[in-house]
């Protein structure tokens, strides 16, 4: 799987550079997600602009990355996804489970807006 990785201190970004996301591609992802989560990383903005092509063990893939990352109270956005993939996230009623965002300065957005959000959360609890 060919990819890039720039690490930021709240976030990873991952750029797929792989025309399709099936079966041959998508272990190697769900075992890069697990890892990243497994040292700390739990906000992760995904570029899918080269992907081309999904099927149902690439969206698996994505929805244990975003398991993860939820789970730890971070987010994992998807940034510019072709039209075959947000058909397929549509059919499969994802959109609504998933958090997809036209760029990547979105995305980053999105991640800090889920930081101040679980901050104000944090100090409600405490008092």
């Amino acid at each position: 799987m060919k990819y890039l990785v720039d690490k930021q201190e709240k976030y990873n970004i991952i750029q797929l550079r792989e025309e399709k996301l099936d079966s041959t591609i998508a272990p190697m992802l769900k075992s890069e997600l697990i890892t990243f989560n497994a040292e700390g990383v739990r906000n992760i903005v995904l570029d899918l602009s080269m992907v081309k092509y999904a099927d149902s063990s690439g969206l698996s893939s994505i929805l244990v990355g975003n398991r993860l990352c939820v789970n730890d109270n971070g987010i994992l956005v998807l940034c510019a996804i072709s039209d075959h993939v947000r058909k397929l996230l549509d059919m499969s009623k994802l959109l609504s489970v998933l958090t997809v965002l036209p760029t990547i300065e979105e995305g980053i957005e999105a991640v800090f807006l889920n930081e101040i959000e679980n901050s104000l959360r944090r100090d409600l609890s405490e008092n």
